[in-house]
């Protein structure tokens, strides 16, 4: 069983808030990018290494890969997953990857996008994921750091 400390959604993937205070608040000494395109995308990847810590490592998996290879984690590592859309958490959930609790941290506002929290905008398909999460028994929070409490859940419902 992997040992996942954390699953965050959040557009900018590794960033300074994942890499400086969510990596050490959670104990995170792996961070996992399960993201299709930057998967392949070595200039992304570059510039995300940049940001995280010098304590933990960086992977970039395809949500494919991530689903077939996460099971062979070793105990030791203590994961953190980044994930860009809720609709990749979902699909991770849907393959087996043992996420009980996700983070919601940052969604852009964007076309066809409604604010419903300080840092995150939603549109009717991320809304039916998040309830479909909640349906598989995922927890969800809405917090951008650590230090914050979580903004109310509801929000993502109106």
């Amino acid at each position: 069983m992997p040992n996942i400390v954390l699953t965050r959604i959040d557009n900018r993937l590794i960033h300074g808030q994942v890499a400086t205070q969510w990596c050490g608040s959670v104990g995170a000494n792996l961070l996992l990018v399960a993201n299709d395109a930057v998967s392949t995308d070595k200039l992304r990847q570059g510039l995300m290494n940049m940001a995280a810590p010098g304590y933990a490592q960086t992977r970039y998996f395809s949500i494919e890969k991530t689903i077939q290879i996460i099971g062979k984690a070793s105990p030791k590592q203590m994961i953190a997953i980044i994930c860009e859309t809720p609709q990749d958490v979902l699909r991770l959930v849907e393959g087996g990857v043992p996420i009980k609790k996700v983070n919601i941290g940052n969604m852009h506002m964007s076309e066809g996008k409604r604010q419903v929290a300080t840092s995150v905008a939603v549109d009717d398909d991320d809304v039916a994921t998040f309830r479909k999460l909640q349906e598989l028994g995922v927890e969800l929070e809405i917090r951008r750091v650590p230090q914050y409490a979580p903004e109310d859940l509801d929000k993502l419902f109106q």
